[in-house]
């Protein structure tokens, strides 16, 4: 034997022996829920009994939990009754088992009901049940209960005195037996309100026509759920599905009898408190524990706790405060502006008195600015105008070109119409057709005088939301002829989404005229095989992307820098103020213009401008 496993044992059995026998032992508890560990309102209670159990115990506590599945079917007893029964004495010796509680109505009657057959010498705590649901059941000197005490007319009280306008209250209960127990007696308890408001009761809808009917209320109504665990289908409701729906819906105040939800969606007032009772329960469980006769163990009902709501629930549905029961308690409450920020208001108010003086200097100072901006605004307009009328005579090709089209094709349709008018049997279909075509050539003229009319028209700034797909288009259409004129190759790249922008079109569209233009006198000296350039659009890194790109010598590196600033020119016959007149027009849309040379000759002018 090694010397490793020797230690081992050894230490082993030091452990063994300093550890007083039945030291440490867990105690068995079983935890017998009455639908399931996710239904209301015991899904906030059982988490909260669990730690407090464990916490308080005089030894480590085993926990066994199973689920009265059954319930859901509305039949009690069910007939797999037995079966479930078979599965807990199987799940845990009943000598072992040191506690049953039964949590909720349900999980009660089913243990009671089997006593005999379900671990009939073990103790059994009643937890969190009404004491009228299990009041014709005689409890045993190995039972007791933390009981509660409810009664429903203290809500509509409630309903009615925050929201005295409130004529219809709707009342979601669920299908299952010990919901159709709580029905019958709100029925009963409610009756004396029935002349001041009427009562829906949603029992015997399914969970989606509930939801419906709570979407349908008219004003000056409200829902009062009790809970909804089984619809009127059979289906289950976990986690309060139901309640989520009604929330979600937002259409009329809800309120509850239980804290479930509280912070979720409901208005608040008196509910059960779930930590209370589970301490309450584990108060009891733990006392049993310590060997306490359950028989002799007596806990008080809880009752409704003291008044709390959510005060963003009291302002979405006008509940004044002044309505609310003295001593009620408000949550979720937003801070006043002075509460949230008190220092820093008292900061900002000693700086104010600092800031008069220099606000008033400032000002003076940004009419002046604002006056330089507008003057400066306007010689930029007047000047860019001045830049497009000396264009135009660059375009006269290409206006020609157009023009040429479209009103040769009206003199060629004209004279073929003469010639069938002059037929002893014109064919009318064929004319109607040659007139056809002349008005089509003829508005095919109009565009090209109107983007002409566009080009030269003297404007203010004026911004718009164009797709700049469409302006390179219809700029690449009005430069066709220029091109065919000097014998160049233009090409036109689209990108395949689309472009929008906020700016002046006119203005945009002189500059990529300028960068094109440019570009074909850059190529003027190169032979005419040679002379290809494109325009492009594109989205790069969330903008909006054009590329004039050229196949001529490129600009002189150290001129690079150079080429937007105002008078400097590469060309012999240039006055500078082209790309000057371009750089500007594009800054004043928060955009860049950029120029890069090709490493085998030609230039590339980008303009990126932000995407509207």
């Amino acid at each position: 034997m090694s010397w490793m496993r020797r230690f081992y044992l050894a230490a082993t059995l030091l452990a063994a022996l300093a550890v007083p026998a039945g030291a440490g032992e867990p105690d068995k508890v079983l935890l017998l829920h009455s639908f399931g560990p996710d239904f209301s309102p015991w899904n906030t209670i059982t988490p909260t009994f669990r730690e407090e159990l464990r916490r308080r115990a005089p030894r480590p506590i085993d926990l066994y939990e199973a689920s009265l599945q059954a319930e859901r079917s509305g039949k009690s007893p069910a007939p797999e009754e037995g079966l479930l029964i078979d599965y807990l004495n199987a799940l845990v010796p009943a000598h072992d088992l040191k506690l049953i509680v039964a949590m909720g109505a349900p999980a009660t009657r089913f243990a009671m009901r089997n006593r005999l057959r379900l671990f009939p010498t073990s103790p059994l705590l009643i937890a969190v049940s009404d004491v009228r649901t299990y009041e014709d059941l005689a409890l045993t000197a190995r039972d007791t209960s933390c009981p509660t005490s409810y009664d429903p007319t203290v809500n509509i009280n409630h309903i009615l005195h925050v929201l005295p306008d409130t004529a219809i209250i709707a009342v979601a209960t669920g299908g299952s037996s010990s919901e159709r127990f709580w029905t019958d007696l709100f029925r009963r308890s409610l009756e004396p309100f029935s002349s001041r408001v009427t009562f829906e009761w949603f029992t015997t809808l399914s969970a989606d026509d509930m939801v419906k009917r709570v979407a349908e209320l008219p004003p000056h109504s409200a829902v009062f759920y009790p809970t909804v665990r089984t619809d009127a289908l059979g289906a289950p409701q976990e986690g309060d599905a139901v309640l989520l729906r009604f929330i979600a819906l937002d259409r009329v105040p809800i309120f509850t009898h239980t804290d479930s939800y509280f912070g979720h969606g409901i208005v608040g007032g008196p509910m059960f408190s779930s930590r209370e009772m589970a301490e309450r329960c584990a108060e009891a469980a733990v006392r049993v524990l310590r060997g306490e006769n359950p028989g002799n163990i007596k806990i008080a009902p809880v009752g409704l706790a003291t008044p709390r709501y959510d005060w963003r629930q009291l302002q979405r549905w006008g509940i004044g405060e002044s309505l609310l029961e003295p001593g009620s308690q408000i949550f979720f409450r937003e801070p006043s502006v002075v509460e949230k920020y008190r220092w820093q208001i008292g900061l900002a108010c000693a700086l104010i008195v600092l800031q008069g003086a220099m606000i008033s200097g400032l000002l003076h100072e940004r009419r002046r600015r604002r006056s330089a901006e507008t003057l400066s605004r306007q010689r930029m307009s007047e000047l860019a105008h001045s830049n497009r009328y000396a264009m135009a005579g660059e375009l006269t090709a290409s206006i020609a070109h157009e023009l040429n089209q479209p009103l040769g094709s009206i003199l060629t349709n004209a004279e073929t119409a003469q010639l069938i008018l002059k037929s002893p049997a014109p064919d009318l279909n064929e004319i109607r057709e040659i007139i056809l075509d002349i008005h089509r050539d003829d508005h095919r003229a109009s565009e090209v005088i109107q983007r002409l009319r566009s080009l030269l028209k003297k404007a203010p700034f004026e911004l718009s939301d164009f797709d700049v797909n469409d302006l390179v288009a219809e700029t690449t259409a009005l430069l066709e002829g220029l091109a065919d004129a000097r014998a160049v190759e233009l090409d036109s790249l689209s990108a395949g989404e689309p472009l929008p922008v906020n700016g002046d079109r006119i203005q945009l569209q002189q500059v990529i005229i300028n960068l094109v233009v440019n570009a074909m006198d850059a190529m003027a000296a190169i032979p005419a095989t040679r002379r290809r350039m494109s325009i492009s659009t594109a989205r790069i890194d969330g903008l909006a992307q054009i590329s004039v790109s050229d196949a001529g010598p490129g600009i002189p590196s150290e001129s690079l820098k150079q080429v937007f600033e105002p008078f400097f020119s590469t060309k012999a016959d240039g006055m500078g103020l082209g790309l000057s007149i371009a750089r500007t027009i594009i800054e004043a849309h928060k955009g860049q213009i950029t120029a890069k040379n090709h490493t085998d000759g030609g230039t590339t002018f980008y303009v990126r401008l932000p995407l509207a």
